[in-house]
């Protein structure tokens, strides 16, 4: 999960499998719901994500845990200015490797808990 990285997707690719899914729901960004396919699909979901953001969307990564031989879990700290606000969300990402590439992804924020300020 290390070589993974949002900001530049397109250097990531490699190891995204060509029939891989991202699963995606955020009820703050209620436009971006939905599954994303493929290589292609990784790279439009995060690429909207970035427009919708001004460029500002980032992850941090706060553990990886191995679960097992196919699954991986990360929780991270998304970060953001959505409509001049500034949002702090923390999610769990649940990956499955298959072969050594991004098979299937599962974003599940905790948007209940989400931390906002003006920017």
């Amino acid at each position: 999960m290390q070589q993974f990285n949002p900001a530049n997707i397109a250097d990531s690719t490699e190891i995204i499998a060509e029939d891989a899914v991202f699963h995606y729901y955020n009820p703050k960004l209620p436009d971006l719901h939905g599954d994303y396919q493929g290589r292609q699909g990784f790279m439009e979901f995060f690429g909207k994500i970035a427009g919708k953001t001004e460029g500002t969307f980032k992850v941090t990564p706060l553990s990886i845990t191995p679960m097992g031989d196919e699954l991986v879990v990360t929780h991270v700290k998304d970060n953001m200015i959505l409509n001049g606000e500034q949002i702090e969300i923390d999610a769990v990402v649940v990956w499955r490797i298959v072969d050594g590439k991004i098979k299937e992804a599962w974003d599940i924020p905790a948007v209940n808990t989400a931390e906002t300020s003006d920017g």
